[in-house]
């Protein structure tokens, strides 16, 4: 079979009888700024479209000591919620010009490493980061301005890196507050990671809704270690075995509240008639179980989209960052998983 070769700019130059340099500067727009004629700039766009041609990317990012790619690096590609952030960290890249190296580092520390090195050594224009975020470490390196980042989601408040953020601590303050009002007294809480970013004010916020309404807070009611579904089947079945008082259990990631439902289901429970459930990323499938999810909503589309927005600007106007990073409200979902307790 014979081999398909790329149009190059030298078989255009050759079929038109013109210079290298002048098609490649017709077809980058500069003609008239080179004094190019408007009867050669018609022949070798004419001709290119005829060839199918279209510029290497690797080769022009070369020429302009840019690879127009950036990196993405997320702790859990599975979890519907980073997975969205991811599609839209892509779908404005690519409509700025640049592609994306995706990176998954398990909500590991050491394939975060090992994943960030991957990437400064494919000379990717700059980086959009959400960290496993038990530790600043891996980051510091950025804050020289070398290389643009933009961090997601976790974040570090001692590191000078721009970041887009929810606004964790007025969602756990909300959803706390909603169990409340409806009678709820005994609210468990299922965490992830203890000393990521999001956790702890997710936590802070449950324990100030209880605070604000009067109700002692109990750290026996608080367990769990990651976010993802194990912890969430695992750490609900020995809170409901502890305290057969609880009512209400406040998951702090849509995963950790798939585990709780599982766990729920085992023992009998239903939702929301024995136990009351909000989670915090609202996702699709929430709206579509047996009891619909309350949910605590992020705009993680619009995360995702504003942090390649202050990449693309750092990569193209270099400047040390100094102000504050750009925290996201979030808002309660309202469905069918919370009981209204009363006589």
């Amino acid at each position: 079979m014979e081999k398909r070769t790329r149009p190059t700019l030298k078989a255009i130059a050759e079929q038109l009888g013109v210079s290298v340099t002048t098609v490649s500067r017709a077809i980058n727009g500069k003609a008239a700024e080179y004094g190019i004629s408007k009867k050669t700039e018609r022949a070798v766009l004419k001709a290119a479209e005829a060839l199918h041609f279209s510029p290497d990317p690797m080769a022009r990012g070369l020429r302009l000591s840019s690879t127009l790619s950036i990196g993405l690096l997320i702790p859990d590609i599975a979890n519907p919620y980073f997975a969205e952030i991811a599609k839209n960290v892509e779908m404005a890249a690519r409509q700025g010009g640049y592609s994306v190296i995706l990176c998954d580092s398990q909500e590991n520390t050491q394939l975060e490493l090992e994943s960030l090195s991957l990437l400064r050594d494919r000379k990717v224009d700059g980086l959009v980061i959400a960290p496993v975020g038990q530790s600043p470490r891996n980051l510091e390196e950025f804050q020289d301005g070398s290389l643009p980042v933009v961090v997601v989601d976790r974040y570090f408040p001692r590191l000078k890196l721009p970041y887009v953020v929810s606004d964790n601590y007025r969602g756990g303050l909300e959803a706390t507050s909603y169990f409340i009002e409806r009678g709820h007294r005994v609210i468990a809480c299922v965490q992830g990671l203890a000393q990521t970013s999001p956790n702890r004010q997710r936590v802070r916020g449950y324990r100030a809704g209880l605070k604000k309404h009067g109700i002692a807070a109990d750290d026996a009611l608080v367990a769990g270690s990651s976010f993802g579904e194990e912890n969430g089947y695992v750490h609900a079945k020995l809170l409901l075995k502890k305290r057969k008082d609880i009512t209400a259990i406040l998951a702090l990631s849509n995963l950790i509240a798939l585990g709780i439902l599982r766990a729920l289901a085992e023992e009998g429970l239903a939702v929301p008639d024995d136990v009351s459930i909000i989670c915090f990323d609202d996702q699709p499938y929430c709206a579509y179980l047996k009891a619909p999810l309350t949910t605590v909503g992020q705009d993680n589309a619009q995360m995702g989209q504003i942090a390649v927005q202050l990449l693309l600007e750092q990569i193209r106007s270099p400047r040390p960052f100094t102000g504050e990073g750009i925290v996201l409200p979030t808002r309660v979902v309202e469905r069918a998983s919370v009981r209204r307790m009363g006589p």
